[in-house]
């Protein structure tokens, strides 16, 4: 019985919140390596694109919960999504026809880009604080939870509660079906395969008679899509606050930069090697040492970190990551 307190305690506390905190972190560093691996530098805005995207998804769902429209037990907020995406498109295609294009006619180097970007994210951090405030945000309706605490405990009878909450649940079914999407559109559309092609070799590619513009304007828009998807679901997941995208940047970039810059499939796998490396240094383990030792009492809480410098772990795996495998883990770019 200890023994099964102590994998529902894992499983309520680490497993669920670092599974969906991993998705939305890893939808937000596929947006981050895609930009790098095809348009060749970091975008430090991409916060920001998240923060702006997010606060249109809750203009929309105020909108449409003023006109009565719903989604029953799912958040309106999924319904708001496409018009966010696609307001956000709309954002990015113009910063990139003002701004970034000049910097890649005149071939400036990725550094400059890079500076450029920090202009472009703090533009578009007073536009989102302008747009929708500065307040903390809950905008989650429908049913709250998928298995609720008491009605584990009445079902199983075990001491330890579980809740799995609805928005969890469809940040992990959201990000599955995107990812897989994703994949499915650069290996099987011949505007996916001409990205791939521009990506690994931009002169070849430009030979082979594939249009530049086209390919950065389906980044930019995929770029959007995915930090607006990963922005929502975050903010539903726990509340929206503009300043908080900002902070998400360190995390995104490690999980970017630990699986390889330019690689999808190590954007993914990063996202979640940081959201669990986070969430199980900041846990107290006081709770399931207790339930797997027995006889075992500790003075303290067994807690690594506190939860205020859960951030303090990101840095150090991109700090450790940049110093002695710059390539990450499935060998993207160099930083």
């Amino acid at each position: 019985m200890d023994f099964l307190n102590a994998l529902v305690a894992l499983t309520n506390y680490i497993i669920i919140p670092a599974s969906t905190y991993g998705a939305q972190l890893a939808l937000g560093a596929l947006g981050v390596t895609l930009i790098y691996g095809i348009l060749r530098f970091s975008n430090f805005a991409h916060g920001d694109t998240m923060a702006f995207g997010t606060g249109l998804a809750i203009i929309v769902t105020w909108g449409l919960q003023a006109m009565g429209v719903s989604l029953g037990p799912l958040p309106t907020a999924m319904l708001a999504l496409p018009f966010a995406i696609a307001g956000t498109a709309v954002l990015v295609l113009v910063t990139d026809r003002l701004v970034y294009a000049h910097y890649r006619r005149v071939k400036a180097k990725p550094v400059t880009l890079v500076m450029v970007s920090v202009g472009v994210m703090f533009v578009m951090n007073a536009v989102t604080r302008f747009m929708i405030g500065v307040d903390d945000i809950k905008f989650a309706d429908g049913a709250r939870f998928v298995i609720s605490a008491r009605g584990f405990k009445e079902a199983t009878g075990l001491a330890e509660p579980l809740a799995f909450r609805t928005t969890q649940l469809l940040t992990l079914v959201t990000a599955a079906i995107m990812v897989a999407a994703l994949f499915w559109f650069l290996n099987r559309t011949r505007t996916g395969k001409s990205m791939r092609a521009f990506s690994d070799n931009e002169d070849l590619a430009l030979l082979s008679g594939i249009n530049p513009n086209q390919v950065v304007r389906v980044t930019w828009i995929i770029a959007a899509g995915l930090a607006v998807t990963a922005g929502t679901l975050y903010g539903l997941d726990k509340s929206f606050k503009a300043f908080n995208y900002f902070h998400l940047l360190l995390p995104i970039f490690a999980a970017a930069i630990l699986g390889g810059l330019g690689s999808p499939l190590g954007a993914i796998a990063g996202g979640f090697i940081i959201a669990f490396s986070e969430v199980g240094v900041t846990y107290a383990w006081k709770k399931v040492a207790t339930y797997m030792i027995p006889g075992f009492e500790a003075e303290g809480l067994l807690q690594l970190l506190s939860t205020e410098y859960k951030f303090a772990v990101s840095f150090v795996i991109l700090i450790a990551v940049l110093l002695f495998k710059p390539t990450g883990l499935f060998k993207g770019k160099a930083v």
